[in-house]
């Protein structure tokens, strides 16, 4: 399904492909030995291939201008009669029962129109071209008939002719391949005039959702701090729940270099979601130890901090705990056919839940013990509302 996705994005079925432009074929073809070359000194590219084409023998038929119109004839009618003589004409349909099948008419021996293949400049020079006084030309009379050798195919791209360098990567991530691809062929390859170079496949799309997801992403953490703020009404804890985020980052970078280094788009996803996991053991934490200071009457702020920590011990565990069990038979299998997404993402998801788990539990109590209100606004409002200052009369 991969390779069928690269196909149409780039029209290769590679992770990198390297388009090289041109006129010329031959010259197309020495560009791309050349880039070829280039590439196979830089790490981490695997299948590494350039486009194939073939030289066939093919027959070429330049048409004498001077001489059809001394007969009165077009050119179109030439290259007619030829088309005729070796592929034949379809004139109509023959019905037998429900099926259609194609009545075709060739000139000559039945035989030799079948084997149009292996034909001769000889045969293709005595093909008869009809004129308007029913007098018939041999095509040699017509034209030249020479025998040449050309590619078997000519790929083309918005209607200029190319050929593609194409690989796939291995043990690196893919953008700093395609980064390495284009400064070592635009320092070592130069194209002559009116040849350039482009480069597509996979990662024009990857390159697109990692700056799609880094700006949804930042989006979505600003949205996530101003709710915070909302619902706890002090920015100050928002940000002590916020502390999680790089807790967890500490543990994804981890799980990127255990699942081979490679920063892919699975494992943006699985900091996005290790993120969110981070993020609620927070809210639970802060939340429990203002609950403790505003509803059970917890006046010292230092024992309000160590119960609130230590009663959220066992649901921060559990919700950890459930996670990555859960994870664990897709991080494991990371070598099976199927799990080429899954499996680094795992690795960001566990080991980001490890860190942010531990230093969760040792981080953000030291850090709400340091710099934390000792009374909550709204405790701090209520305080000032029951124990109004006395008025002073004139009498005192």
């Amino acid at each position: 399904i991969g390779h069928r996705i690269d196909h149409m994005l780039s029209g290769t079925r590679a992770n990198i492909a390297v388009k090289i432009f041109g006129a010329d074929l031959r010259t197309l073809r020495t560009l791309a030995k050349r880039a070829e070359s280039i590439m196979k000194e830089i790490p981490g590219i695997a299948d590494l291939a350039v486009e194939q084409q073939m030289e066939i023998p093919i027959l070429r038929i330049d048409f004498d201008r001077q001489a059809i119109s001394r007969y009165g004839i077009k050119i179109a009618e030439v290259a007619e009669a030829v088309e005729t003589a070796f592929q034949g004409h379809v004139a109509t349909q023959v019905l037998e029962g429900k099926n259609a099948y194609e009545l075709i008419l060739r000139v000559g021996d039945p035989e030799q129109a079948s084997n149009w293949m292996e034909a001769t400049p000889h045969d293709v020079g005595e093909v008869l071209v009809d004129t308007p006084t029913g007098i018939k030309i041999p095509l040699k009379a017509l034209a030249s008939i020479t025998e040449e050798r050309g590619p078997n195919m000519v790929m083309r791209e918005n209607a200029q002719r190319r050929i593609v360098v194409q690989c796939n990567t291995t043990g690196r991530d893919l953008g700093s391949v395609v980064d390495e691809i284009r400064e070592r062929i635009a320092a070592d390859l130069k194209f002559p005039q009116g040849y350039y170079v482009e480069y597509g496949g996979q990662f024009e799309n990857a390159e697109k959702t990692r700056t799609r997801l880094a700006l949804l992403g930042s989006v979505a953490i600003l949205g996530i701090v101003f709710l915070l703020q909302v619902a706890f009404g002090s920015m100050r804890d928002a940000l002590f729940i916020m502390v999680n985020l790089p807790l967890a980052l500490i543990g994804g970078v981890a799980g990127v270099y255990l699942s081979g280094g490679t920063l892919s788009v699975a494992s943006l996803i699985g900091f996005i979601s290790v993120f969110g996991i981070a993020a609620r053991n927070g809210i639970m934490m802060v939340s429990h130890i203002r609950h403790l200071q505003r509803h059970e009457g917890v006046t010292n702020f230092a024992e309000a901090v160590r119960r609130g920590a230590m009663e959220r011990l066992s649901p921060i565990l559990m919700t950890a705990l459930s996670a990555g069990f859960a994870l664990i038979p897709l991080a494991l299998g990371q070598d099976e056919p199927g799990k080429e997404i899954l499996s680094p993402m795992a690795f960001v998801i566990l080991s980001g839940l490890l860190s942010a788990t531990f230093l969760n539990m040792i981080v953000v109590p030291a850090l709400f013990l340091k710099y934390g209100q000792e009374n909550p606004p709204e405790l701090v409002e209520n305080e000032i509302e029951t124990h109004p200052t006395p008025a002073i009369t004139a009498g005192s």
